[in-house]
C-alpha cells in the first residue's frame, strides 16, 4: 500500500483525486474511476505502486514513435487500470479489469529493479505503456527519476487525459510521448470512452510547450470517427495547435472488447485520412496495422528522399546527417540519436 500523490482532502473523509481530468471525488472506502486509487480513512492510496502486470522489450517503433531514437529498443511496462472505458479497448484485461471490480494483479518490483532490468536488456529507453500510465503515476515518476540518473530516456504512451498538475510533475522527466487523439467530437469521447475531448486537446498543446518529442495516434473506427469532415478538423488542429512536424499515426481498427459490431477499417479509409493529413500540411503521416501494405517509410518533406525504411516494427538505417536530409540538407524534425 502506497499513499498516492496529487490529491486533496474534502469534508466528511472524502478526497478529490487531482491526477487526471476526471478529478474524482471519492468517498471513504471507495475507488476512483480508474479502479486503482482508493480512499482509506480519508487518505488516497494507489493500489498499483510497484505492482507491474506486464513487461517486455519492444522496438521503439511499436509505441509507435518513428522520429525518436528509431531502430532502438525500449523496455516497456505497465500496471492494471485505466481512467478511460473505451468500448474498443485492445488491452482490456489489463486496463478494464479493476474498473469492473476485478482483482488488481501484478508482481512486486521496485523502480530501481525496473531500471536495472532495462539496462541489462540493452534498451535505450523505458516506455510507460500497455494500460494507461497516468494511473500508475507514482511508479512512473519514481522509475523515470531513476532512469534519468542512469542515462535512459523516458517515453509515455497515453490517452492524454492527465490533469495539468500531473503534466507539470512529469515535465522534467519525460522525453517523448505518443498520445491518442481518439476522435474529434466530444460525443465520441463521452459515449465511447467515458471521457471528454477538450482536456486531451489542451494537454496536447501543453505537452508541445513542455518540449517533449510528441507523436499522435488515431485509431479509425468505421462509422464512428472516420468521417471526412471530422478528419479534416482533426488534421487542421494538429497543424495549427501542435505543429506541422508532428507525426500522425493512423491505425486500423479491429473488432475487440465490447465493440465487435463493425468490421476492420478499410484500407481506402486509411488512405483517405492520410491524404487529408498531407493536404492539411502535416509533413509526416503514417498508416499502421495494415501488414505488408503499411506506409511507414520516412521521407524528406523537402525533396522526398528516403530517410528511413520500415517493415513492420523494424527500421533500417536512418539516412540523416546531424538531423538533416543527406540529399538536400533540410532539417528533419525528430530526436535521431543520443
Amino acid at each position: 500500500m502506497h499513499e498516492a500523490a496529487l490529491w486533496k482532502p474534502l469534508e466528511n473523509r472524502r478526497v478529490q483525486c487531482r491526477l487526471c481530468s476526471h478529478f474524482c471525488r471519492i468517498d471513504e472506502g471507495e475507488r476512483g474511476k480508474c479502479g486503482v486509487r482508493e480512499n482509506r480513512d480519508g487518505r488516497l492510496y494507489t493500489l498499483v505502486y510497484a505492482k507491474v502486470a506486464a513487461t517486455n522489450l519492444d522496438p521503439v517503433e511499436k509505441k509507435p514513435l518513428y522520429h525518436f531514437l528509431p531502430g532502438t529498443m525500449s523496455f516497456s511496462f505497465g500496471t492494471m487500470g485505466c481512467n478511460l472505458s473505451c468500448l474498443f479497448c485492445q488491452n482490456a484485461f489489463l486496463s478494464q479489469t479493476p474498473r469492473t471490480g476485478g482483482a488488481v494483479e501484478g508482481r512486486n518490483i521496485t523502480p530501481q529493479e525496473l531500471v536495472a532490468a532495462a539496462l541489462e536488456s540493452g534498451a535505450s529507453s523505458i516506455s510507460y505503456t500497455y494500460s494507461e500510465p497516468t494511473i500508475f503515476f507514482e511508479l512512473m515518476r519514481d522509475t523515470a527519476r531513476e532512469a534519468k540518473r542512469k542515462g535512459l530516456k523516458n517515453i509515455m504512451v497515453s490517452n492524454g487525459f492527465q490533469s495539468p498538475q500531473c503534466l507539470e510533475e512529469l515535465a522534467p522527466l519525460i522525453d517523448a510521448a505518443n498520445i491518442d487523439l481518439k476522435a474529434f467530437t466530444d460525443d465520441f469521447y463521452r459515449n465511447v470512452c467515458g471521457a471528454r475531448l477538450e482536456p486531451v486537446k489542451k494537454n496536447l498543446a501543453h505537452i508541445r510547450k513542455l518540449g517533449w518529442w510528441l507523436e499522435v495516434t488515431t485509431l479509425l473506427i468505421p462509422g464512428l470517427n472516420d468521417a471526412e469532415s471530422e478528419l479534416r478538423e482533426m488534421a487542421a488542429f494538429l497543424v495549427s495547435e501542435i505543429g506541422a512536424d508532428t507525426p500522425w499515426h493512423l491505425s486500423r481498427f479491429h473488432p475487440d472488447y465490447r465493440m465487435t459490431d463493425r468490421p476492420p477499417t478499410p484500407a481506402s479509409t486509411l488512405a483517405m485520412a492520410k491524404r487529408i493529413g498531407v493536404e492539411a500540411g502535416l509533413r509526416f503521416v503514417y498508416v499502421g496495422n495494415l501488414g505488408p501494405n503499411e506506409q511507414n517509410d520516412t521521407l524528406c518533406p523537402s525533396c522526398g528522399a528516403l530517410l528511413a525504411r520500415r517493415a513492420g516494427f523494424s527500421c533500417g538505417p536512418v539516412r540523416l546527417k546531424n538531423g538533416a536530409c543527406p540529399e538536400c540538407g533540410a532539417a528533419v524534425a525528430g530526436v535521431w540519436g543520443p
